[in-house]
């Protein structure tokens, strides 16, 4: 398919194939069938579910590699393209290293292909092109603008591969008075709210532990993505996404959100307690560590003043509903409190056992890599690494019945798969390598 048009794509549903009629520009029709899994005929049968869905992925640091990295666990195939002699940002952001690897590079970057490529200079430009002509998808987090410079923005890429989806993530969003704005996560969460609800109650605003409005930007844009590719499977028609951080950010303030547009209550910090339940939150324990507990319901809070020996709590009325407990938290929470230093956590892991209320240890990474559900969840994967030797990191987070992920490939180092991409993709003879890697274009 040529031009700026899309096609039209009819289906034909055929018991587990779907057959996709094409009509190209020009009115010529040609007839693609593609097979789907169905539990009558293929129980056994389990695949990666994105196999032959191929990613441009010209993104670094976390939003942008963490949402690639979703479609590489997949069975995607996924290109990351990167500056030759220094790669992506992350690989230098250390200690701690891993032989020559960055751990924050590693967290991101498994069962990925990188290729060097120098977009500043027209050839690597025109490498970008090429390899976007057999791509599915292209995922970028440039600044608004940039690429379009380059000759490599939606609009350029669109009139040469109509079919192409095409994702932006960025701080801001492609237009408005902070696009030109540089993005980071912790600049985002300030604008966007989370800061400023995130802390101890009378203390200073703090950062999350992991940058969670990267890795929901990322979550956002890989949903977003596959909406594109399920649009095109019906029509044949690539599109634009726009994803940003500060977008992001505001949309999962959620409750907090809501409880200021409709009720005007600003947000406030509340350390680990909650700003609607009461109980809902860390209490210190004898040994000096925490214990987690929630009452969602007034229920649940009568088992928990049962199960910690508090009787004289049930008959008070200003702890009778979640409402009131809300109401009277300075007066309820030092009496939970007090008690739950009387006992370890151990000990009160041992009498809310069973209870139905939801409770757990505050775990540092040691205590929660070594947790039996996290162990029996499959949440460590292992893999050797040409340079790394033998690394670890957190698995793939859902599991499906019919479908599984990729076996786990290593991250790659830089420009690994530059002579396997160009070659076996984009046909380039062994004198077209060289010379580009000579000229500086490509490593």
């Amino acid at each position: 398919m040529t031009g700026s048009q899309c096609g039209r794509v009819l289906h034909v549903v055929s018991g587990c194939s779907v057959q996709f009629l094409h009509r190209h520009n020009g009115g010529r029709c040609s007839l693609v069938t593609r097979k789907f899994l169905t539990t009558a005929s293929h129980q056994s049968e389990r695949r990666s579910p994105l196999e032959g869905i191929r990613i441009l992925d010209l993104t670094r640091v976390l939003a942008g590699p963490y949402c690639t990295m979703l479609f590489a666990d997949l069975g995607a195939d996924v290109i990351k393209v990167e500056r030759p002699g220094a790669g992506d940002d992350t690989r230098s952001w250390g200690p701690p290293f891993k032989g020559t690897e960055s751990a924050y590079f590693l967290s991101v970057n498994r069962n990925k292909k990188s290729i060097g490529v120098d977009l500043k200079t027209p050839k690597g430009a025109e490498i970008v092109k090429q390899l976007a002509g057999s791509c599915d998808v292209l995922i970028e987090n440039y600044l608004p603008g940039k690429l379009g410079e380059m000759g490599l923005g939606y609009d350029d890429m669109k009139a040469l591969v109509p079919r192409l989806v095409y994702c932006s993530i960025s701080g801001y969003g492609q237009t408005g008075p902070y696009r030109s704005r540089a993005g980071y996560d912790v600049i985002a969460s300030g604008v966007g709210g989370l800061m400023n609800i995130t802390g101890p109650r009378d203390g200073d605003p703090c950062k999350v532990g992991v940058a969670m409005t990267d890795l929901s930007t990322g979550l956002y844009a890989f949903g977003a993505t596959m909406v594109a590719l399920h649009h095109r499977q019906q029509t044949g028609c690539g599109q634009y996404i726009d994803c940003n951080l500060l977008s992001t950010q505001v949309a999962s303030l959620v409750n907090i959100a809501s409880n200021y547009l409709n009720a005007g209550v600003e947000g406030k910090r509340h350390g680990t307690a909650h700003e609607s339940i009461v109980p809902y939150q860390a209490f210190k324990t004898k040994d000096g560590e925490y214990m987690l507990v929630g009452a969602g319901n007034d229920k649940q809070f009568q088992l928990l003043c049962k199960r910690m020996d508090l009787p004289e709590l049930l008959e008070d009325e200003r702890f009778q509903q979640n409402k009131v407990r809300v109401a009277n938290r300075d007066v309820l929470l030092p009496l939970i409190a007090n008690r739950f230093e009387t006992k370890t956590s151990s000990q009160w892991m041992q009498v809310l056992e069973g209870s139905g209320i939801p409770y757990g240890p505050v775990n540092n990474m040691q205590e929660v890599f070594s947790d039996p559900q996290v162990v029996h969840n499959g949440m460590i994967q292992e893999v050797q690494h040409p340079t790394a030797g033998t690394i670890r990191f957190p698995g793939p987070a859902v599991r499906y019945s019919l479908s599984q992920t990729v076996m786990p490939r290593p991250p790659p180092t830089l420009g690994q798969h530059t002579q396997e991409v160009l070659q076996g993709i984009l046909g380039y003879s062994d004198m077209q390598l060289k010379q580009l890697i000579e000229a500086g274009v490509v490593q």
